[in-house]
């Protein structure tokens, strides 16, 4: 199984505190606490082996969709600009993929990383969260879509492997938020919606909306 390299160093120092409790463990009087802070270690690192896993997916080759950009359940789908713009928002659980990825081939027109609080991800407050995010040209369509990486009340370490002037495939992978969060995908004027609220999506697999025009 393939592990997020952001992962490897967390993996580390869980299995170092495990090798420590072990060897605190060579001392009788202090076995106990040494079995604790092993047992601890050893229950981190599987963890963290499996929050940041990130499985291989092929990239989609449909141009007419736009797919997730982050595997979760849709919290909710409106327009909350000025314009008639929906934004669709999907929340990532702890137990969920945390690797997002383009929704649709595209050139990063801006990246943007915005300081904000840390509110529990399935609020609506959340949209105010710290985030980072692109606004995307897509490939053969006018308009554009912008996705928000955003943190959570847990979450406070969004990474994001993309700038201005960038290129992104549908599907590839361009970031990662550090356990529970949320992302959230702004669609242009020239698109129908293809998910509901309460729908399960999976990045990069997905197709969340189409383009109409």
């Amino acid at each position: 199984m393939r592990i997020a390299k952001a992962g490897w160093s967390v993996i580390f120092r869980c299995l170092v505190g495990a090798a420590a409790g072990l060897l605190i463990c060579r001392w009788p009087e202090l076995r106990p606490g040494g079995q604790v802070v092993a047992a601890v270690g050893l229950a981190w690192a599987a963890f963290a082996v499996y929050f940041f896993r990130d499985p291989e997916r092929p990239l989609p080759q449909d141009q007419r969709k736009i797919y997730s950009p982050g595997d979760g359940r849709v919290l909710s789908m409106d327009s909350e600009g000025e314009g008639n713009e929906v934004t669709v928002r999907i929340f990532l659980s702890i137990f969920d993929v945390h690797l997002q990825r383009a929704p649709c081939a595209a050139a990063v027109a801006e990246a943007e990383y915005i300081k904000g609080g840390f509110r529990a991800a399935m609020q609506p407050a959340a949209r105010a969260n710290e985030r980072c995010v692109l606004r995307l040209v897509p490939d053969g369509h006018d308009g554009s879509v912008v996705v928000e990486q955003i943190a959570g009340i847990i979450a406070r370490r969004i990474e994001c492997w993309k700038g201005e002037g960038d290129r992104v495939a549908a599907g590839e992978r361009y970031g990662m938020i550090h356990y529970g969060s949320q992302v959230a995908v702004t669609l242009p004027l020239r698109t129908r919606l293809l998910v509901s609220i309460g729908d399960r999506v999976v990045a990069g697999v997905t197709p969340i909306a189409e383009w109409t025009d």
